[in-house]
């Protein structure tokens, strides 16, 4: 317990799946959580039943997909709390079917690179400007970043977000703020919920089953939160520039 206390941590796509679910824990271990994503609904209902267990929120609702959101955001919780301790890039979107190379369409590469990729950068641009030493950046990206299991527009978005958590790593190595990435396999969230395989590209599906084991046991938000809490505390200190693959080896 207590291992974020006094740590102020901002958590995009705080409104369900692995965003509340980090959300509750960090907030369980003492952190004041920073809750934003689009739905304000969504997010002060999950806010609500934090305080309710005796946590710290702060909920702003945030489009990370414009260019100007990510600034406010940061603006308003260094006017708030004066520094941002943690910074969790959660917030994701897929296309639909796990469209390869050879069918994806612009609408969708223009839709998710704009939140996946570009809103991932905003975010880390405008709060590592107000982190100090000992801070930590966490980015949620994807063993379909690592492997190419997935939608090809998905698939770039999430190989992004692993360089740029690299490069982000090597550019403040010195200044001792910390970058590293999840890249969890398949997790039962609502953004995937009634997906089946009827849905999907068949070449897709078939070149992902060569390759890996389907029938493996997906990711909880839960499994992918508690990863989170270690790269977000002092535990793992010594960790900077690292991609953390959980999928309960389906892709080895």
């Amino acid at each position: 317990m207590n291992r974020l206390e006094g740590k102020v941590a901002v958590v995009t796509g705080a409104n369900s799946g692995v965003g509340a679910a980090i959300a509750k824990l960090f907030a369980a271990e003492g952190a004041t959580v920073v809750m934003t994503a689009r739905r304000e609904a969504a997010l002060e209902e999950v806010s609500a039943a934090i305080q309710a267990d005796g946590g710290k929120t702060y909920v702003m609702a945030t489009d990370i997909s414009k260019p100007d959101d990510p600034e406010r955001l940061m603006a308003a919780v260094e006017a708030e709390y004066g520094r941002i301790d943690v910074l969790v890039n959660n917030a994701g979107i897929l296309e639909e079917g796990l469209k390869p190379v050879d069918r994806f369409t612009d609408e969708d590469l223009d839709r998710i690179v704009d939140t996946n990729q570009k809103g991932t950068m905003r975010c880390m641009r405008a709060a590592s400007k107000r982190m100090k030493a000992g801070a930590s950046i966490v980015n949620v990206a994807s063993v379909a970043g690592e492997k190419g299991c997935g939608g090809a527009v998905y698939v770039s978005t999430k190989a992004a977000v692993i360089g740029v958590t690299k490069h982000t790593a090597l550019r403040f190595q010195a200044e001792g703020i910390r970058c590293n990435a999840i890249c969890p396999g398949t997790i039962v969230t609502p953004m995937v919920a009634g997906t089946t395989a009827a849905d999907m590209d068949p070449d897709m599906m078939g070149a992902m089953a060569a390759h890996s084991n389907l029938r493996t046991q997906p990711c909880m938000p839960e499994d992918v939160a508690n990863i989170a809490l270690f790269l977000a505390s002092d535990e793992s200190r010594a960790l900077t520039g690292q991609i953390i693959v959980s999928d309960f080896g389906a892709m080895l």
